[in-house]
């Protein structure tokens, strides 16, 4: 991968603030793939719905933000150790990649998010004619 086109940005805090519902939010892990047209990036969002996911792309900025609604209403636990709250993660995204193309789906909690690369960036094959 190429450091140059998606780097992590720590979350500005007037951004956490104003984003987090309760109060706590999780960074979730993530996972970076490269391909010749576009990155991949897989995002793990456990317990959040298609609906409470927001992605925004802003000034060369991608923001996720997952909200995940609590699983039970007040429970006495015995042991409690699955803590549940928002997820936020901010990336860089350099020039390269077409933001009007970004695309994603959630499937068993991991968000897919499609990066696809400027077609300029993108490497091509160059056929040689003989003569």
């Amino acid at each position: 991968m190429n450091e140059m086109t998606i780097q992590q940005n720590e979350p500005k805090n007037h951004l956490r603030q104003a984003e987090v519902t309760r109060g706590l939010a999780y960074t979730p892990r993530v996972d970076v793939f490269e391909t010749e047209t576009e990155l991949l990036l897989f995002a793990d969002l456990p317990g959040v719905k298609p609906d409470d996911v927001e992605m925004r792309f802003e000034n060369g900025e991608l923001i996720l933000h997952g909200r995940c609604t609590p699983r039970q209403a007040e429970t006495d636990y015995l042991l409690q150790e699955y803590g549940v709250g928002d997820f936020y993660r901010a990336f860089a995204i350099a020039e390269t990649i077409d933001s009007d193309k970004i695309s994603a789906e959630l499937k068993d909690g991991v968000l897919t998010v499609h990066l696809p690369k400027a077609e300029a960036v993108r490497p091509r094959r160059i056929t040689v004619k003989a003569e």
